[in-house]
């Protein structure tokens, strides 16, 4: 630590960015502890004696398999009707944790230390969803046309057996939920303003996994009136120019077939998948390193327009490859990018690309589920297609 310490001072003399010191040797706990997660959001609520489910995130089903196996939520129905059991909705309750009251402890998630993988039960009351054992509660109420209070509906907490994912997957269900609730915001904000779109989150520009996520959010929609590409948040790699390749192929020659078009299966024009509408690449503070070099780019190439914030800054590139003997690193900016237009930097290092329309998201009405650039973003383009 002592050694990264001065590293770290160092490398803040260099005044450059894409200077990290991480990895290597430490010290650390002998045994780790994991925390199941629900893969839902929660509130703990004294009034209602348990922990409130609030939502069930849900996913594209389309690509849900993309990860290599499915990932839902342990409280949804996609999941537990494998075992004939059904899925909590917002409203629910939980009240127990393997017969542990959940208001028992300071936070829920302490019963569930190291039960990722593993058999939990559950006990909740279920307040909006039904289950098999609801409705045989409800059918004895009408055959001994009893009307005691002790079993109205949802009172009576019932058992469910779940398997709680690894906060790793509960992240990436999280993440997974916040694309596809974008893209449907999207698309429905288009459709009222009369016109159609596509919408890509680029969380990473490296690797096989963001290449899939371009691959799957473009070729679908590249015959759309309009793109929206997200690169908010994205933390870099290197497949900027693969991107902007696919951008810029240009149509030259169409077709028109006698019984079919391009929509219902027909050719349409070459160069095919030619994307001939506009574009939009969202950005914000937190989009570095080759997601900047991509919406440079666009820039650049006049492909489109940036909506958002400026970026973090990081103009000068590097390998990464200088790893010490521990297996530590000190990283070092080591290779500068240069154009005509602006010279050594691309004016990115140390400044950040600066959006064409400027709009900041309220962290409040964010959490809220509020998206301000988005719906900047396709009010943009309407004016813009008009």
């Amino acid at each position: 630590e002592e050694l990264d310490d001065v590293l770290m001072q160092m490398l803040g003399e260099l005044s450059a960015l894409h200077s990290f010191v991480y990895g290597g040797e430490y010290s650390g706990p002998s045994e780790y502890v994991s925390v199941g997660c629900l893969g839902a959001v929660l509130q703990r609520s004294v009034e209602k004696r348990g922990y409130l489910v609030v939502d069930v995130p849900d996913r594209d089903p389309d690509f849900h398999m993309l990860d290599g196996f499915p990932l839902y939520s342990p409280l949804s129905d996609q999941v537990l009707k494998l075992s004939g059991q059904a899925g909590l909705k917002p409203g629910d309750i939980i009240v127990a944790v393997n017969h542990e009251n959940v208001l028992d402890v300071p936070d829920m998630h302490m019963l569930l230390r190291n039960m990722a993988g593993e058999s939990v039960r559950l006990d909740v009351l279920r307040m909006k969803s039904t289950s098999q054992l609801s409705e045989v509660r409800k059918a004895k109420r009408r055959l001994l046309q009893t009307e005691d209070e002790a079993e109205e509906e949802g009172v009576l907490p019932e058992p469910l057996l779940v398997v709680p994912m690894t906060s790793g997957e509960s992240g990436r269900l999280a993440q997974a939920a916040w694309e596809w609730k974008a893209r449907r915001r999207a698309r429905s904000l288009a459709a009222a303003a009369g016109f159609t779109v596509g919408y890509i989150y680029m969380g990473s520009m490296s690797g096989a996994s963001s290449i899939d996520s371009f691959a799957r959010g473009f070729y679908p929609d590249y015959d759309k009136d309009a793109l929206i590409i997200d690169v908010r948040n994205n933390v870099g790699g290197n497949i900027d120019s693969w991107l902007l390749d696919a951008l810029q192929r240009t149509a030259w020659m169409y077709w028109e077939d006698r019984g079919s078009n391009i929509t219902t299966g027909g050719m349409g024009w070459d160069m095919q998948f030619a994307f001939r509408g506009h574009l939009v690449v969202l950005i914000n503070e937190h989009t570095s390193s080759d997601a900047e070099a991509f919406a440079r780019g666009v820039s650049e190439l006049g492909l489109g327009k940036l909506v958002g914030k400026r970026t973090w800054g990081g103009g000068i590139w590097l390998s990464s490859d200088n790893v010490l003997v521990d297996g530590g690193i000190a990283t070092a900016p080591e290779s500068g990018t240069y154009n005509d237009n602006w010279g050594w930097g691309l004016g990115v290092e140390q400044m950040g690309v600066s959006p064409d329309v400027e709009v900041d998201n309220n962290p409040r009405l964010a959490f809220k589920g509020e998206d301000a650039q988005l719906e900047r973003a396709v009010s943009y383009l309407k004016n813009w297609l008009e």
